[in-house]
């Protein structure tokens, strides 16, 4: 597994501190992300998800907790647009550059609009996936907004598999 990645890349030229983390992946796991906290001994709400999703007619970038379900009507409201849905995951990866289980926010072949969840203001440090399945980066959720100019909204509508 590469070191380098255009997500890493990304924050070296964006000069921002960051820390790699390993961890095996499991294409089985029925949430990548809440499989990367628990195999990195990490709390799931620090584990943040990269989600690909089009607000109206635009490709956007949702980024939230791995044990939270992404509110589109959030998202959509945060993005300025009356409705919004999952992307297809083929349409993920051609527009992120990036294969899914492995889509980083940062470092993607074209820029898209990003949006964090406000969560991320209360951590010290959270993780986002480095653009390779089983490679994350941890890093100051400041420096992950000032890297992907990042609009931080409510975009969680409750805990993961929950209906809420």
């Amino acid at each position: 597994m590469s070191r380098r990645t255009p997500a890493t890349m990304a924050l070296e030229k964006a000069k921002k501190p960051f820390e790699l983390l390993r961890y095996d992946y499991d294409p089985e796991a029925p949430s990548i992300g809440l499989q990367a906290a628990q195999a990195l001994g990490l709390a799931p709400s620090a584990v943040f998800k990269t989600l690909m999703v089009v607000a109206g007619d635009e490709p956007c970038v949702a980024i939230i907790p791995s044990d939270q379900e992404l509110s589109l009507k959030a998202i959509a409201a945060a993005a300025g647009r009356k409705s919004a849905a999952m992307m297809r995951p083929a349409d993920a990866e051609r527009i992120s550059g990036y294969h899914v289980g492995g889509i980083s926010p940062l470092g993607q072949k074209k820029r898209l609009r990003c949006f964090l969840d406000a969560s991320a203001a209360d951590l010290p440090f959270l993780v986002v996936n480095g653009g390779q399945r089983g490679l994350q980066i941890k890093l100051a959720p400041a420096d992950l907004v000032a890297a992907t100019s990042a609009v931080v909204a409510a975009l969680a509508a409750g805990s993961f598999g929950l209906n809420s």
